[in-house]
């Protein structure tokens, strides 16, 4: 091996290149080829020439009060083409039952008058809006987009972490990182069958396309966005831009008689789908926050009217409450028949009557997650916690016991990454983003991977001081070649502080949460 795998040590975890010390697993031996002739000078200056490039292109994070590129690792995230097919088939399970769930929670409730889960559930929610009540969206769709973040356990199973289904952020990331990956380090591809991923932004525009009200002929679709100030706007700016449509704020629609027309220097033009990025609360003044600038008058009244196609639709956020996705089981057996492909991590309710004294005389031994949390920030890790954070913790679940769910602490699975001038093993994270245009659930091959840089670190949120890695998902059969770059050389015209800080940015605006 290389020098920098030498002092390469194992952790206490599944490790997703290394079956046992100096054993390679398959899928990685053409990777772990091409690094041990390179010496650790050479990788450190791709790195840096990496880093350079992301800061050229805006593609940069704000984090401790200073801007960074974006962290990106050299050695890639490999799945072969029969792993990549069970996750897969499990992310779309999950999203065909999260569909199911909104229509009905939506509409009869019969899971909640089955007992499927409790009524306490659906009413206790913040994102329960009545204004979602009744809506048939077009196609029977309101997840176009979905983001399920999932962890490879101590035995190397697939579980799912959480559901992203409100405005799930990170797509811009697995584009740019195979994008920089191919240009920096080019000889990684040699030999290998990397299934591209520049295919996403034709696949949500059909989707978004397919949502349009019914009898619209050439459907109008723009990606709405709280503005330049907001955190991920390199995300909208790229995906508009890759799209072919346009990308615009609040003030450049208008509502007149139960339609969305879009202002431009020609004059107005109607609108029939809105990919929107911004929260819920802040979409509509008339409906929802009376405070919003950043939203449209009127919008919400245009979706009740079936004139315009909101994706994705409001009120998602009920069926990625952390306290649901503990009955996510339960409901892919009830509305699909199906046994879940992807298991949950084990998790407890401290609502429900005797789990909330299990969970506060075990909280040293478990992760306490608060059920709307995003971006990393409000989890406490048990066993890692000092006193003091657990104490402050057990009185504020034992206050809000539906505030929190808690879970059996997983070792994340661990890759080697660049620390310094060796590889160093760190844990990792996978979400796949899904896009459902009403008759399939497609799967983007690969996903984002986010990587905890600091040692034994498990919060892999890069606001948290988290990375990337490029997610490699391996066709079958050997490679025709090598892989080809992107054809869109130009950078997307935005400032390097646009970008949200990691696959769940947090938005410097107030009101444009991401997820």
């Amino acid at each position: 091996m290389a020098d920098i795998f030498d002092a390469y040590a194992l952790a206490d975890a599944w490790d997703e290149m290394f079956e046992r010390p100096g054993e390679v697993r398959t899928a990685y031996e053409p990777v772990l080829a091409a690094l041990q002739p390179i010496e650790p000078g050479e990788l450190r200056f791709r790195a840096d020439q990496m880093a350079r490039a992301f800061t050229d292109r805006g593609v940069t994070y704000a984090f401790a009060g200073e801007e960074r590129p974006w962290p990106l690792d050299l050695v890639p995230r490999i799945l072969d083409a029969l792993e990549w097919d069970f996750v897969q088939r499990g992310v779309a399970q999950r999203v065909r039952a999260l569909e199911a769930y909104l229509a009905d929670a939506y509409g009869p409730c019969r899971a909640f008058e089955d007992g499927v889960v409790p009524w306490r559930l659906l009413l206790g929610s913040p994102h329960f809006h009545r204004a979602a009540h009744g809506v048939d969206p077009p196609g029977g769709v309101r997840i176009h987009v979905a983001g399920i973040d999932l962890v490879r356990d101590e035995a190397g199973d697939f579980r799912v972490l959480e559901d992203n289904v409100r405005v799930p952020s990170g797509v811009s990331y697995v584009i740019e990182n195979r994008r920089a990956m191919t240009r920096v380090f080019p000889s990684l591809f040699d030999g290998q069958h990397v299934v591209p991923v520049d295919g996403y932004p034709a696949r949500l525009l059909a989707a978004l396309r397919a949502a349009a009200p019914e009898g619209t002929a050439d459907p109008r679709v723009v990606v709405l966005t709280p503005g330049p100030s907001n955190a991920a706007y390199f995300e909208h700016a790229l995906l508009a831009r890759l799209m072919g449509v346009q990308l615009v704020e609040g003030h450049d629609l208008v509502c007149r008689n139960h339609r969305v027309w879009m202002r431009t220097t020609k004059g107005e033009v109607p609108v029939h789908v809105v990919y929107r990025r911004l929260d819920d609360d802040f979409l509509d003044p008339l409906h929802f926050r009376p405070d919003s600038v950043i939203g449209c008058p009127g919008i919400m009244t245009a979706a009740l009217a079936g004139k315009v196609t909101l994706a994705n639709a409001v009120g998602n956020g009920i069926a990625d409450d952390k306290l649901l996705y503990t009955y996510v089981p339960d409901l892919i057996r009830y509305y699909l028949g199906e046994e879940p492909v992807l298991p949950n991590v084990e998790s407890y309710r401290p609502d429900e009557p005797g789990q909330l004294d299990a969970v506060l005389d075990q909280l040293d031994k478990l992760v306490i997650k608060p059920v709307d949390g995003a971006g990393g920030q409000g989890i406490v890790i048990g066993p890692k916690a000092d006193a003091k954070t657990l104490t402050k913790t057990r009185k504020a679940v034992a206050a809000d016991p539906r505030g929190f769910i808690a879970q059996r602490p997983v070792a994340l699975s661990t890759s080697p990454t660049l620390a310094g001038d060796r590889m160093a093993p760190r844990h990792i994270d996978l979400r796949p983003f899904a896009v459902n245009d009403g008759t399939d659930v497609w799967v983007l091959p690969g996903g984002l991977t986010r990587v905890a840089l600091q040692e034994g670190n498990l919060i892999v949120n890069s606001s948290q001081g988290g990375g990337s890695k490029d997610t490699w998902v391996l066709a079958e059969g050997p490679a025709d070649g090598p892989a080809a770059l992107p054809a869109d050389d130009a950078p997307p015209a935005v400032a390097p502080r646009q970008l949200g800080p990691d696959g769940v940015p947090t938005a410097v605006q107030e009101g444009a949460q991401q997820q």
